[in-house]
């Protein structure tokens, strides 16, 4: 009687060989996070969205502002300076904190452009995806957001803004990232429906620094910020507002 012979595979190797496969085929099959619409899980956020939703059913949305957290200010610090700019353009925000491009894409599926025939719309996303994403998926995930509005609002001019700095100087390793994400953003502008402007040196000091007079987190505007902001774009938006 011939006995097999059998080498037990270690198992602390064995778990290790499967957890690696799992993770590689994960990698290869998930789409990146950044691109999968998702919703959040959280009162507040779905009151805002519902808000949103509500105000876009009034009609009337010429001119809209999608984005996070910068965006929705302009109700808060830039307050003012909204009614100044767009009080009288018919204008929508559609700005809610903490979202990130995948967000953003939950709530254009939701509700938030339905029914409407905006003749621009003003996007600017991305920092909030900045500390858990690379600068490639940021920029798919702008991508994926531009996708959307080009087919959702076929007629609507889309003006892509670069992704604001952040950070006390280029040194901070979100300023780098979304910076290089703009790289590849400003890819997306075919300067006839889609357009691209980065204002984000308006808002630094000769030295690339930034200061709280301007962001006072180093991340949200003042109202001096949101000055600059509407300033900068206003030649833009008049130009894809026919007026």
């Amino acid at each position: 009687m011939i006995r097999q012979r059998f080498y037990p595979f270690p198992a602390a190797l064995a778990v290790a060989v499967c957890l690696m496969a799992a993770t590689a085929y994960a990698q290869k099959e998930k789409p990146s996070s950044t691109t999968t619409p998702v919703s959040r899980d959280a009162k507040w956020w779905t009151a805002r969205h519902e808000k949103i939703n509500a105000g876009v059913k009034q009609g009337n949305a010429d001119l809209l502002f999608i984005g996070d957290s910068i965006t929705q200010g302009w109700e808060g610090a830039g307050k003012k300076v909204w009614k100044k700019h767009y009080g009288k353009r018919n204008t929508v925000n559609l700005g809610i904190s903490g979202d990130r491009t995948q967000h953003v894409l939950w709530r254009l599926d939701h509700g938030n452009i339905d029914g409407i025939p905006p003749k621009a719309a003003v996007l600017m996303i991305g920092t909030n995806n900045s500390g858990s994403n690379t600068s490639e998926e940021i920029a798919e995930g702008v991508k994926a957001i531009v996708d959307k509005i080009r087919k959702k609002l076929p007629k609507t001019k889309l003006l892509v803004l670069a992704i604001f700095p952040r950070g006390t100087n280029d040194k901070d390793n979100r300023r780098q990232v979304n910076k290089k994400a703009n790289q590849t953003i400003a890819k997306l502008a075919d300067d006839k429906m889609v357009h691209y402007l980065d204002i984000g040196q308006r808002f630094l000091e000769t030295d690339g620094t930034l200061s709280r007079e301007i962001m006072p987190d180093l991340l949200h505007l003042s109202p001096k910020g949101y000055s600059i902001w509407a300033e900068a774009i206003e030649p833009t938006v008049a130009k894809l507002l026919d007026e």
